[in-house]
């Protein structure tokens, strides 16, 4: 098997050399790069979600190349090398693992997070939420900042607990619809999202990714009931809602 650490080299090698001779490459900068990192991102987290291990590969490999690319940058405004990024990397897990590289015991993965999040803050992190990035996606954001909030205790005992603020969300969002003032019902909504969110991360469920399988699975359904219309000659616009539900529960039942 080849050595990674060939492979690697080989890589900064090309990016090295797309740098000084590719007019696209020479001409990128961190803020042009950004938005084409969160599209790389974005798409392993298909991948991810669709089990597709050939893509997962091939987008990792994307996101790698963005990693050289930023660091051969850091490098050129002498601000950090990808020495000194590896390094860097390779002694904050080092020191947020002392049950492995110092004589902390742990029982499990809750006292690992709880302890990494103690570590954090020891390093001059002001909250145990400082960590969550702003611009990640609400349903995300949502996931990470209950996760972050447990490691310090603040967690219901049960999911019975959850459900039951869950319903408590619900009946007062009804209040708000009843109300009918736009701002509460927004607050309101968001509230029970909150909750649901909360209730999925119990039952060890990715909520976004829970949410993005019933989005493509919409897709799917909505795009072959467009076919089936097709094939009768019609256009979905020039139906009723009746006759386009007939078609939606063919095409549900027939898998």
């Amino acid at each position: 098997m080849e050595a990674g650490g060939e492979a690697f080299e080989r890589l900064v090698q090309i990016m090295n050399d797309l740098r000084e001779k590719c007019p696209w490459d020479r001409k990128q900068t961190i803020q042009s790069l950004r938005s084409l990192t969160i599209e790389e991102t974005y798409e392993l987290a298909d991948a991810i979600t669709e089990n597709d291990w050939q893509n997962i590969k091939e987008e990792l490999g994307d996101l790698l190349l963005h990693i050289v690319f930023y660091s051969k940058i850091g490098a050129e405004q002498q601000q950090f090398s990808l020495v000194e990024m590896i390094h860097g990397v390779c002694e904050k897990l080092i020191s947020r693992h002392p049950h492995i590289y110092g004589d902390v015991k742990v029982l499990n993965d809750e006292e690992v997070k709880q302890n990494w999040e103690k570590l954090k803050l020891k390093e001059g992190k002001k909250s145990v939420l400082g960590g969550v990035p702003r611009s990640l996606p609400a349903t995300v954001k949502a996931m990470r900042l209950q996760e972050k909030a447990k490691q310090v205790g603040f967690e219901w005992d049960n999911s019975g607990q959850v459900w039951e603020k869950v319903e408590e969300e619900i009946c007062e969002l009804k209040e708000a619809i009843g109300s009918g003032r736009q701002e509460d019902m927004e607050a309101e909504f968001g509230d029970l999202i909150f909750s649901l969110i909360n209730y999925a991360r119990f039952l060890h469920i990715d909520a976004e990714n829970a949410l993005e399988r019933t989005n493509k699975k919409f897709i799917d359904r909505f795009t072959q009931m467009e076919q089936r219309a097709g094939l009768q000659g019609r256009n979905l616009a020039e139906m009723s809602l009746q006759e386009m539900d007939a078609i939606w529960n063919a095409v549900k039942n027939s898998k």
